[in-house]
């Protein structure tokens, strides 16, 4: 009886793994996939939370992104900005301290053509302090910071002199900022002027849909 010759065991070829990308979910761009540069600490905000927020969104402005102004103040990715830019936002700022990201949210711009998105290299804390000194003043503020570092205790204070009235800020932390009985820490002084509307969890995430009670007014 002849034996069966085994034949070799194949080699695995190890590709290497794709970029990083992000999908845009909805709007004229819906189903686009943009790079995304591997830089550390730069994480997408996640699909799922991303379609909950603009479902949030949709819903109180009736689905209205016509003339809707909106600052991206830490922009990584550009997953909110140009979700919001392919939703119809009039304008958005989109705003990145680290040129190589800079460059990368460049391509994706050209890519998508996308006229009603200007980006801004600087830091989100400077940038906010020059846009509300020349009088700038947005429907929809996105705060996705890195969350090792005390950004929205700082951030959060000049939003105030940024929106408009009724307008929101969206906020990710690595901590709840809802601040009841199931809350083991006190409401810091800079959360006194916010009410938060929405709120969700996905993983480790936490992210809020705020506006403010007291917005600031021009001279």
């Amino acid at each position: 009886m002849q034996k069966k010759i085994k034949k070799p065991a194949k080699v695995p070829v190890h590709h290497a793994p794709p970029p990083n990308q992000v999908r845009i979910i909805g709007g004229q761009w819906k189903r686009s996939v943009l790079p995304v540069l591997q830089a550390l600490g730069l994480r997408p905000t996640p699909d799922r939370v991303r379609e909950t927020l603009f479902n949030w969104i949709n819903h109180l402005r009736d689905g209205d992104w016509a003339n809707a102004q909106v600052l991206d103040l830490f922009a990584g990715s550009g997953a909110l900005g140009f979700e919001a830019a392919s939703r119809g936002a009039a304008s958005v700022i989109m705003v990145d301290t680290h040129t190589p990201v800079i460059r990368q949210l460049e391509e994706n711009k050209t890519k998508l053509r996308a006229e009603n998105v200007q980006l801004l290299r600087g830091d989100a804390l400077l940038t906010a302090q020059g846009l509300a000194a020349r009088g700038q003043r947005f429907d929809l503020i996105f705060l996705d910071p890195p969350y090792q570092q005390d950004f929205l205790a700082k951030v959060l204070p000049l939003c105030r002199a940024l929106l408009k009235e009724g307008g929101m800020v969206y906020a990710e932390s690595g901590l709840s900022l809802v601040f009841d009985e199931n809350n083991e820490f006190e409401q810091p002084d800079w959360m006194a002027p916010w009410e938060v509307i929405r709120a969700d969890k996905a993983g480790t995430v936490y992210y809020h849909l705020l506006t403010c009670n007291k917005v600031a007014t021009t001279a």
